[in-house]
């Protein structure tokens, strides 16, 4: 069964419901998402982020998946466990970590209040159970970067709202897109448990007019749960990201 023939299947029997961000080691560091200031901000006064880039026609293309409608992306499995590379599978074992560790530098950094204003969506027991699919269409979203993954990068950085899209392919796959911005994003939600779904997918940088498959280039590749945080409200929670923070977070609102 297809990642998403399963959603399928759920989907035809209760309806579709109303559905990312880049340096760390020695790996080379993505661009920034509409970059923030290089410096560390005063306490307590977040990183202020240049208005949203309007998508290039490079971009425009790299949004429009390319799964074939016989096979899917993934090679026919409903299992991302089969997909996954297990340094990936093991970083989101380790999610109640990352949240514990993100927020609380966030929070020492003075950024409390930013944090607290997030509400649901940095509240790590937020996932609510049932009609965990975002519908196929359009979405507005924003990334939220908490910790910094070597110590040395911003506590806390939020971006301005970029846009995104889910797309239910004739394959069965149901595939989550950042659309537009310097960090872009894409891949497959699997099914996972009643609370959350399972999203693989790499990050496309710059002007790329392609974005990567997950398992092409290690830096870009990203694996994240998908939880329902509200009506039509939702958010990709990315533990131990590749680049930058020790959590990302892309709420999606409809």
């Amino acid at each position: 069964m297809r990642p998403t023939s399963l959603i399928l299947s759920l989907t035809t029997a209760t309806a579709l419901s109303a559905a990312l961000a880049a340096c760390g080691d020695n790996r080379p560091a993505g661009p920034a998402e509409t970059s923030p200031a290089v410096s560390a901000p005063a306490a307590g006064v977040p990183p202020q982020a240049a208005p949203e880039a309007t998508a290039t026609p490079q971009q425009q293309e790299a949004a429009t998946p390319d799964a074939s409608a016989g096979g899917g992306m993934q090679g026919g499995t409903d299992d991302w466990r089969k997909v996954a590379k297990p340094a990936d599978a093991s970083a989101l074992g380790r999610m109640d970590e990352a949240w514990r560790l993100a927020r609380a530098e966030a929070e020492k950094g003075g950024f409390s209040r930013q944090v607290e204003a997030l509400g649901p969506l940095a509240d790590p027991n937020a996932g609510q159970s049932g009609r965990l699919q975002p519908a196929p269409g359009t979405y507005r979203c924003r990334t939220i970067k908490m910790g910094s993954r070597d110590g040395g990068g911003l506590a806390y950085v939020d971006y301005p709202w970029f846009a995104c899209s889910v797309e239910l392919t004739p394959g069965g796959d149901l595939i989550l897109s950042k659309t537009t911005g310097s960090q872009r994003t894409q891949g497959l939600l699997y099914p996972d448990t009643d609370r959350r779904l399972v999203y693989v997918g790499a990050q496309a940088w710059g002007d790329e007019a392609t974005y990567p498959r997950y398992g092409q280039t290690a830096e870009r590749d990203q694996l994240g749960v998908l939880e329902r945080i509200g009506q039509n409200r939702w958010r990709l929670v990315v533990p131990w990201p590749k680049q930058e923070a020790k959590l990302e977070l892309l709420e999606i609102v409809r």
